[in-house]
């Protein structure tokens, strides 16, 4: 038997259209953007749809507006393989939060919400400091993790092999940059974001964070969902509660979660929501991994015929 577990996107992935076509010919993906619209008593669908892209880039809507998207996808894709089965879920940063509603933890409309409520922290904080981001590739994490100590900086998001995402003050990222090249980086670019995301600058959205999420009802999750704080699957609630608190200032430790499904004998991979920057991310970890991906009709189509394929063998 296959172990499959879903993966779902993070912040970044964001691009207008998305959902479009997942929705045209679906009138059952149409009923989940009119739930989301209603649950947060604005039209993102139109935002995810149409644009414009100063506001899907908004903080505060680009991170309800992916896991909509991404959970679209896996509706569409439960449709179209009725015997779709998987034993654990991930997602990147954000991407944790859709895991968990698909592993039945929280409400559809819970997650839209508390995932709003991030976002717009998250903005409050970057504009409240002068922070930045950069992807350092081609250094080793014991060789980052020494430009980011001299430099006072952090790391934010353990991608895969040779690909580390570093964060901190702006001035502080600039110096760090020119250190990694020191050390033979073979890039250190930095990123197009609003602010320091997984460090300490986020500290006043990760306080305001763990006030709202008292007030989200959880459940056991179903399945297993791998925490990027740990790179392990959770286990109480109160667990959950407390690391969506902490992952919001901690690194992602996406590599090293996947190295733990990996480990535990998982084969098959299906990534949901915009882009593919997951399956990139897998292809660096261990290219025998079976990846899958949804983010529109067409790559519905194609990981819809070759599961239904793959179950009839």
């Amino acid at each position: 038997m296959n172990k499959t577990a879903l993966l779902f996107a993070g912040q970044g992935a964001q691009v207008i259209g998305m959902g479009k076509d997942l929705a045209a010919d679906s009138a059952s993906a149409c009923d989940w953007f009119d739930r989301a619209n209603t649950a947060l008593g604005y039209d993102l669908a139109s935002i995810c749809f149409n644009g414009p892209e100063i506001e899907l880039t908004r903080t505060e809507n680009t991170q309800p507006g992916i896991l909509l998207v991404s959970w679209v996808a896996f509706q569409r894709l439960k449709e179209r393989v009725p015997d779709l089965s998987f034993q654990a879920a991930a997602g990147l940063s954000l991407g944790e939060f859709t895991a968990l509603t698909a592993a039945g933890a929280m409400s559809f409309e819970d997650a839209l919400r508390i995932v709003r409520q991030r976002g717009r922290f998250m903005q409050e904080a970057c504009e409240e400091t002068r922070g930045s981001m950069a992807a350092i590739i081609g250094l080793d994490e014991t060789a980052t993790r020494e430009v980011c100590a001299e430099a006072d900086v952090e790391l934010a998001n353990l991608n895969c092999p040779g690909q580390i995402v570093i964060s901190g003050e702006l001035e502080k990222i600039d110096r760090a940059r020119e250190l990694a090249s020191a050390r033979g980086a073979k890039k250190a670019l930095p990123l197009t974001v609003s602010g320091a995301f997984h460090s300490r600058l986020m500290s006043g959205a990760r306080t305001k964070l763990q006030v709202a999420l008292a007030e989200v009802p959880f459940q056991p999750p179903s399945v297993a969902v791998i925490s990027n704080v740990t790179a392990l699957p959770y286990g109480s609630v109160a667990e959950v509660q407390a690391s969506l608190v902490q992952q919001v200032t901690a690194s992602v430790r996406w590599e090293e979660s996947m190295r733990y499904l990996l480990a535990q004998g998982f084969t098959q991979f299906i990534e949901l929501g915009p882009g593919t920057t997951l399956s990139g991310f897998m292809k660096r970890i261990d290219k025998t991994a079976r990846m899958f991906n949804v983010a529109d009709l067409p790559s519905l189509e194609q990981t819809a015929r070759r599961l239904v394929e793959r179950n009839t063998q």
